[in-house]
């Protein structure tokens, strides 16, 4: 068929959802291979441009390909989801009135994939659009989750088990306790699961401050997927307006308050931008006391290469945030506690990100520096 197109110039050949195409049996890649090397390759004017959501059989199968397609990839374009400013660009672009306070909520429940979005309707608020398309019988997302994951993964039900897992422990878990709580058999396929489910963007594998390797964490990430567990999963009550009738339940202000969490660490360049260290070589990591009894965490740590780290507290909430006397006896020691268990010689400076900032009171001035949702949006 191409060699009988008239047409001058480049040939674009456009594959979309090619790892759907490589079922059992298909022997579709090495008919790619030989449609590849045997013909188009030699032909300077085709362009393949192939496609795929699951990103783990793209670097498997294309990237990192061991047979007649290795090396053959001349550009890679990684499509990350929108940012709190595409959302809201996004959003102004179809007449979807919402604050950015909304946006961000939104952004809290779907992430920044543009298909959820997508399925906003302007003459809708956002407690309504999140009802009709996760709690309505008849809801676009609600059967979504298992969809999702069946489509991209083969044995998807073990990714299910471990998401769910990382689900019930919000700070993350060492692989060890991700084998004790699933009953999974602790081997080469389950380090397969946990490699594709961290290519895909549903976990990341973090450690934390100063730990060496094997005592990596992995944390679920996927905003939609921790909304499930949250709300969706054993949500038998067939109330058709369950999150508008939530919004003031104390089950919703502590998934919020990690999932606004979750929010700031993907968006740690607009953070960096703000405190003015955006030049400045850093790492992110995190941190949790086990000395004292209860332990003390802190949520996001910025190690900068000009001797200062940022021990950064978010706080989620609908107005200026208080720091009473209470929380600025915590505050203080948090800081007193990391300093005695790093031994750390670099400045450490408290910094608050807060969705409308800090108000000013007597104990304000203890933090350095703040960052509100507005920076997020830069």
């Amino acid at each position: 068929m191409l060699e009988n197109t008239e047409t001058e110039g480049k040939k674009i050949v456009f594959i979309d959802e090619m790892p759907w195409m490589d079922t059992q049996k298909s022997d579709f890649l090495t008919g790619l291979d030989f449609f590849w090397n045997a013909y188009a390759s030699a032909e300077k004017n085709i362009v393949l441009i192939v496609c795929g959501s699951a990103s783990s059989w793209i670097v498997k199968k294309l990237l990192k390909n061991r047979g007649g397609l290795h090396n053959r990839v001349t550009q890679q374009i990684v499509l990350q989801p929108f940012t709190l400013k595409e959302t809201e660009e996004y959003f102004m672009a179809k007449g979807i009135a919402l604050s950015r306070y909304q946006m961000a909520e939104s952004y809290m429940i779907f992430g920044g994939v543009p298909y959820y979005l997508s399925l906003f309707q302007k003459k809708y608020g956002l407690s309504q659009n999140v009802d009709n398309l996760c709690f309505n019988q008849n809801g676009k997302l609600r059967d979504e989750f298992e969809e999702l994951y069946a489509s991209l993964f083969n044995n998807y039900e073990n990714h299910i088990a471990i998401v769910k897992a990382l689900s019930t422990k919000t700070k993350g878990l060492m692989r060890s306790e991700i084998v004790d709580l699933t009953k999974l058999p602790n081997g080469g396929n389950f380090t397969k699961t946990l490699q594709e489910l961290e290519l895909c963007g549903f976990i990341r594998k973090y450690n934390a401050f100063e730990k060496k390797q094997k005592e990596a964490i992995y944390q679920l990430i996927d905003n939609f997927t921790l909304f499930y567990y949250n709300f969706m999963a054993e949500n038998r009550s067939g109330d058709e307006h369950f999150w508008t009738n939530l919004l003031e339940n104390p089950t919703h202000r502590a998934w919020s308050g990690y999932a606004f969490e979750q929010v700031c660490l993907s968006h740690i360049t607009q953070i960096k931008r703000k405190l003015g260290i955006l030049g400045v070589h850093t790492k992110t990591s995190s941190w949790r006391c086990k000395t004292e009894e209860g332990g003390a965490q802190i949520d996001l740590l910025i190690e900068r290469n000009d001797n200062v780290i940022n021990l950064c507290e978010i706080k989620y909430s609908k107005a200026e945030f208080v720091i009473d006397k209470k929380y600025n006896a915590e505050l203080r020691g948090k800081k007193e506690l990391f300093h005695r268990e790093s031994k750390t010689r670099k400045a450490l400076h408290q910094t608050l990100i807060t969705t409308f900032g800090i108000k000013h009171n007597e104990y304000w001035g203890e933090v350095q520096s703040e960052v509100i949702l507005d920076d997020l949006f830069n």
